[in-house]
């Protein structure tokens, strides 16, 4: 018989939506035209991409000129960041220890390029910016800035306050790029009612095809191609356009705004649900990242040392349970993670990441509860 397997593991990647897949199928048979040729076939695809490019400027309230279309987080990330010392002039960056690695490494080949100056702002014990702190970089010098910081925690669910940290950049004359791969598709994100310079998505986070995403400039942004090559996206990034990827990113951007409030309740109810199991089986367990200030659809838990504690999510994997320990670039690294040493996080208290979805169920959880309970009972479980 068939293992059960159970998977919370969506802040990582979630499955692709069925509608999605009847959305991009067109554009992976009959409707194959490059969508920079100016016959027929061309044209049916060129116009699916900027009905696409429509959908998501408006559902964040942007205008089309201001979308492009990119690989994914990473690749959007790294073009703000880099972009924005090139082409802009920016010569002092204040971002955090614990950003997502596409961030973290951006800003340190900045460093060791010496290109422009790095300072970091202090966090909480939640992993969220301090506040006035930030201010007092932002105030101690004129240089041209870019603040980098990630609207959500991709390992422990905690958000920043977007609008606050907005005000903060427009009020010392900063450029202001939010990594919000955690957030577009979960979050209502407007830049008309928050400015931003830069904001980035992908699509495999929201129930959407791998392997593409977005990038929002604002248009008092001039900055040059990432990417050399031809004329595709405005100029702005050159390759033949992922046009299958492109439609699945719009159609699942649109589902998961439609259905906000109602995933938003559900998860939530969720995420507290298996807290309240968790501490039954573990009363010392912990749970990182701020209590309410969160990611509904991330539950971070801290297990108290013991036997238990190196094969933990081995052995959830072999119980049939798809979790990660933080951060997937990093999931299969032995260390604690930049995110949890930023925090104090205790070394010796193994972390688990068990991030939700619409399509999980309380059921599942009750499996999970179950297995864990043997986990932690006596340090390894095995399939039944």
């Amino acid at each position: 018989m068939m293992q059960r397997r159970v998977y919370f593991d969506n802040a990582a990647t979630t499955p692709l939506r069925p509608e999605v897949l009847e959305a991009m199928m067109p554009y992976l048979t009959e409707s194959y035209g490059n969508p920079s040729s100016i016959h027929q076939e061309g044209r049916k695809t060129r116009a699916a991409i900027e009905a696409a490019r429509k959908t998501v400027a408006n559902i964040i309230g942007a205008s089309t000129g201001e979308i492009f279309f990119t690989s994914g987080g990473t690749e959007s990330n790294n073009m703000a960041i880099k972009c924005a010392v090139r082409d802009l002039g920016v010569k002092r960056i204040i971002s955090s220890p614990a950003e997502h690695h596409c961030v973290k490494h951006s800003v340190e080949y900045i460093d060791s390029m010496h290109l422009a100056k790095i300072d970091y702002v202090r966090l909480d014990q939640y992993a969220l910016p301090d506040l006035n702190h930030l201010e007092e970089l932002l105030a101690a010098s004129e240089s041209p800035t870019l603040v980098t910081l990630m609207h959500a925690n991709n390992e422990i669910g905690s958000m920043i306050d977007l609008a606050a940290v907005s005000a903060l950049c427009k009020k010392y004359g900063a450029y202001h790029h939010a990594d919000t791969v955690q957030t577009i598709g979960h979050y209502p994100v407007n830049v008309q009612e928050t400015p931003i310079d830069f904001i980035s998505g992908a699509a495999h986070k929201f129930q959407g095809p791998k392997g593409v995403g977005f990038i929002y400039i604002n248009s008092r942004c001039h900055i040059h191609p990432y990417i050399d090559g031809g004329a595709q996206e405005r100029n702005m990034r050159a390759g033949t356009e992922n046009i299958a990827g492109i439609v699945g990113f719009a159609k699942a951007l649109q589902l998961a705004t439609d259905e906000f409030e109602k995933d938003l309740n559900y998860i939530s109810d969720l995420k507290s649900y298996m807290k309240e199991r968790i501490k039954e089986i573990c009363p010392d367990a912990q749970f990182n990242g701020h209590p309410s200030k969160s990611l509904y659809s991330v539950l971070s838990v801290s297990f108290p040392p013991g036997p238990h504690a190196d094969l933990m999510i081995m052995s959830l994997d072999i119980a049939g349970i798809s979790v990660s320990g933080g951060s997937a670039c990093s999931s299969g690294a032995e260390t604690q993670s930049h995110v949890m040493e930023a925090i104090g996080h205790p070394a010796d208290r193994k972390t688990v990441r068990f991030s939700l979805c619409h399509s999980n169920t309380k059921d599942e959880i009750d499996f999970t509860i179950e297995k864990l309970e043997g986990i932690l009972a006596s340090g390894i479980q095995v399939p039944s």
